[in-house]
């Protein structure tokens, strides 16, 4: 008997060398681990968000919300709150035990407030814009077009509380990563008490 948690691309690597070097072959392979929203396990990468993260428009929003918001005294938008956001997520993610790919949410983390720009340049709504700018961004990826749909709407409903458990856990991520605890401009910002983080959770 070899155990390996299935979730885990080293340990399934492992038995596979394992099942080759005593019987030389695999004759039939049964998936009963799970149903699972991602692509073939051989055509997933480990980092499908570094095809995100150095996309040019990415890359050039970003640098544009650096300077709209440069003088800024609440909350900025910037990579570090886009990757708080993804990690937190995953970690909630697990917690909950939610059959969802890394890739997926890291994916709605960096991208879920890169519209921020159009709503310094266009005043359009970010949510809106950032799911529209990820649909040119997303085209680098190969994300299938669940997996798509799936980031798309955690993006879309990341301000609102949801019935969806995953836009739901967008959700919290994006309130949990703010440390309103440390923040100076506490008392002058527009959010509720309700949604401001006084506490360090993840």
């Amino acid at each position: 008997i070899f155990k390996a948690d299935v979730s885990k691309r080293e340990e399934v690597k492992k038995l596979i060398e394992y099942t080759i070097n005593k019987f030389k072959k695999i004759d039939v392979l049964i998936n009963n681990a799970g149903i699972s929203i991602s692509n073939l396990f051989t055509s997933v990468t480990d980092e499908e968000w570094n095809k995100i993260i150095n996309n040019n428009l990415y890359k050039e929003s970003l640098e544009n919300l650096k300077k709209y918001e440069e003088d800024r005294k609440f909350c900025n938008h910037t990579i570090e709150h886009f990757i708080d956001v993804a990690r937190i997520a995953y970690i909630l993610v697990l917690e909950e035990n939610i059959n969802v790919s890394k890739e997926v949410i890291y994916a709605i983390g960096l991208l879920h407030d890169i519209g921020r720009v159009k709503q310094y340049e266009e005043g359009i709504n970010h949510d809106l814009a950032s799911v529209e700018m990820s649909k040119e961004i997303l085209k680098e990826t190969t994300f299938n077009e669940e997996e798509i749909e799936i980031i798309l709407n955690g993006i879309e409903n990341h301000r609102s509380e949801s019935d969806n458990k995953l836009e739901e856990i967008i959700y919290k991520a994006d309130k949990l990563s703010r440390q309103c605890f440390n923040c100076e401009a506490e008392k002058e910002c527009y959010w509720s008490k309700e949604k401001k983080n006084f506490t360090i959770k993840y």
